[in-house]
């Protein structure tokens, strides 16, 4: 690690003198001979954009209220003696640095908002770096287990050889089949068949590379090539689940089958590797202390600009790039380039849009369920939750009350479902490629399919269960998990179904949203006009959505008996998706039309 360890509060306000005289590294500036302007006079020195409103005796520099407060917070600038400006009247400057500097007019009130966006604070439950905390460490060191790798520019090019390799391939419809002969050929005819197709395309796209790969090579000579295509195909698809829908099914059997011993054995080389994580390739180059830093929560922030002035998020997207530049420069080493840390940064923010995407619709939906619906009695019969077993295809009965329980703690079991779905995965992969789980081919009344035990996948989401049903303490329904059964045949199908959670629950969140937007305009529009001519006003309209959705999603129906839907943990999401199949005949459907909804698949979230 590096000699002298900086405190946070240095690294965010270091220019870039700092890091050669404070840290002892490289000027990241110098590479490209770059210098750095100086503020206009009467602006802020530190973010050259804002009217400086603070003279520090110390420092001898003028800060704005924000750039002084956050320069200042730590250390023994802490003592430093801030004296206010005269600020009343603006500067008058021509230089095209300040253009902004009609934003200074903004009041102290909006500068003390930015100033709190300045601190780093970590959430273990939500997974969120919003107060300087310790805890931020050890969780993102034991999440980078199971957080893939970002494909460089190279493997996206592998990628796409091997997607279209997978598209032409006929491997399920050949192997997957119930007939007589020899399958173990079969496999492996099909395995060399799909091979020869990667080996054509990658000397196809680059003839030298090919050639050097597979001029008098046969396949087992080329195994470590295989196993990095295929492993680049595995770990695209965790970070990307609506990417490869119809390859990756393909692909895990192709694997699958591979794992046999008599198909391994007639194919003469392994085609598996462990998938590349970002605690795995950070340990290998004997780095992995750097996710210990502070400064990593910084570097890979998530910057939302929903609710924020332009100020405070060009404050955010400069604090990061300092943190980021600050990490690639301190713990670069010989055999850890600054590339490969800049890399590993980029997947752990990955990871933060994936929880942002995937999971946190499950938390809006819980809000909008506690703002809008009284646990104990309903408003009014429109918005009572209650469901009885027959009515509109309903299966379940519910009391209001339990109904309304039932629902909250379904949200909340998805939502944790999603929140460790990268380990969730991983687990999947193992019991998948597992030699000694045999998977035997059964119809389960909707096909063919591969039924095989999933151990790792089982543990892993009994615990979360169990973890879900001591936060939430009443638990409403079954507890039943399928899996390696009829209902859920093997780990890929588990993972396939609640990656559809977001699809299902993101355009219900956008069409609140759409609403929400319309209702907030100082004057009325054609939305909102048409809404309280059919729905009485926007609020009912939202009641209305909400209260049909946490009745008829949750009702236990999507099949004809108790085994295949019902209360159990699996059922509660075919009750979800026999809802989202008969969207269009709801009374509100309008609404969702106007909102630009085309599909719960359609899309980016299913909109336009």
């Amino acid at each position: 690690m590096p000699a002298t360890t900086p405190s946070l509060g240095d690294i965010l306000r270091a220019d870039a003198e700092d890091f050669a005289d404070a840290f002892g590294v490289e000027d990241p500036a110098t590479e490209d001979n770059v210098t750095e302007e100086e503020a206009p006079k009467g602006f802020c020195v530190e973010c050259k954009d804002q009217q400086a409103q603070a003279f520090c005796e110390q420092c001898q520099e003028d800060f704005c209220d924000v750039c002084g407060s956050m320069i200042h917070r730590t250390g023994r600038r802490q003592q430093h003696v801030l004296t206010k400006l005269d600020v009343a009247a603006p500067i008058e400057t021509d230089d095209a640095a300040p253009a902004a500097a009609s934003d200074s007019e903004d009041t102290e009130k909006e500068g003390e908002a930015l100033e709190g966006a300045m601190a780093v604070t970590f959430s273990a439950d939500s997974g969120r770096a919003e107060t300087g905390s310790g805890s931020f460490g050890a969780w993102i060191t034991e999440r980078a287990k199971y957080i893939p790798l970002r494909l460089t520019l190279k493997e996206r090019k592998y990628l796409r050889l091997l997607e279209a390799a997978l598209n032409v391939s006929e491997y399920t419809d050949k192997v997957d089949i119930l007939m007589y002969g020899n399958k173990t050929k079969r496999m492996v005819g099909q395995i060399r068949e799909l091979c020869a197709i990667l080996s054509g395309l990658v000397l196809a796209s680059d003839y030298k590379a090919g050639q050097t790969l597979f001029e008098d090579r046969q396949f087992e000579d080329n195994e470590e090539f295989f196993q990095k295509i295929f492993e680049i195909g595995r770990r695209h698809k965790i970070m990307n689940p609506d990417k490869m829908r119809n390859e990756y099914g393909k692909l895990m059997y192709l694997l699958q089958d591979s794992q046999q011993r008599d198909v391994s054995e007639l194919l003469g080389f392994s085609t598996l590797k462990p998938i590349k994580t970002v605690h795995a390739v950070l340990e290998s180059l004997n780095v992995a202390y750097i996710l210990e830093d502070e400064m990593v929560a910084v570097a890979t922030k998530e910057i939302v600009a929903a609710g924020k002035s332009r100020a405070q998020v060009q404050l955010e997207i400069k604090q990061k790039e300092r943190a980021l530049e600050y990490l690639c420069k301190a713990y670069a080493t010989h055999e850890c380039p600054a590339d490969v840390i800049r890399q590993c940064l980029y997947s752990i923010g990955d990871n933060h849009a994936f929880l942002r995407f995937n999971r946190d619709p499950c938390d809006r939906m819980l809000a909008y369920l506690k703002a809008n619906f009284n646990p104990l009695k309903a408003d009014s019969n429109t918005l009572s939750l209650a469901i009885l077993s027959g009515r509109d295809g309903a299966r379940l009965s519910h009391s209001h009350s339990n109904q309304f329980h039932y629902v909250h703690q379904t949200l909340a079991l998805w939502r944790e479902l999603l929140h460790d779905m990268f380990m969730l995965w991983h687990s999947a992969d193992t019991d998948l490629l597992a030699a000694r789980h045999a998977y035997r081919l059964t119809d389960t009344g909707q096909g063919l399919h591969r039924v095989q035990p999933c151990p790792r996948v089982s543990a892993a989401a009994h615990a979360i269960l169990h973890r879900t049903q001591k936060a939430v303490g009443r638990w409403v329904g079954s507890a039943m998990i399928h899996l390696g059964d009829r209902n859920v045949p093997n780990a890929l199908m588990f993972i396939d179904k609640y990656n559809q959670v977001s699809s299902i629950l993101n355009p219900v969140v956008r069409v609140l949203e759409f609403l929400d937007s319309h209702a907030a305009c100082p004057e009325p529009t054609d939305v909102s006009r048409f809404v309280e001519a059919s729905h009485g006003s926007i609020d009912n309209a939202k009641k209305l959505i909400l209260a049909d959705f946490f009745r008829s999603a949750f009702d236990g129906s999507g099949a004809d008996n108790f085994f295949d839907a019902g209360s159990c943990i699996d059922g509660r999401l075919t009750s979800a998706w026999n809802w989202c199949s008969a969207i269009e005949k709801k009374p509100f459907f309008n609404i969702f039309l106007l909102a630009g909804f085309v599909g719960f698949n359609g899309g980016p979230e299913g909109f336009n």
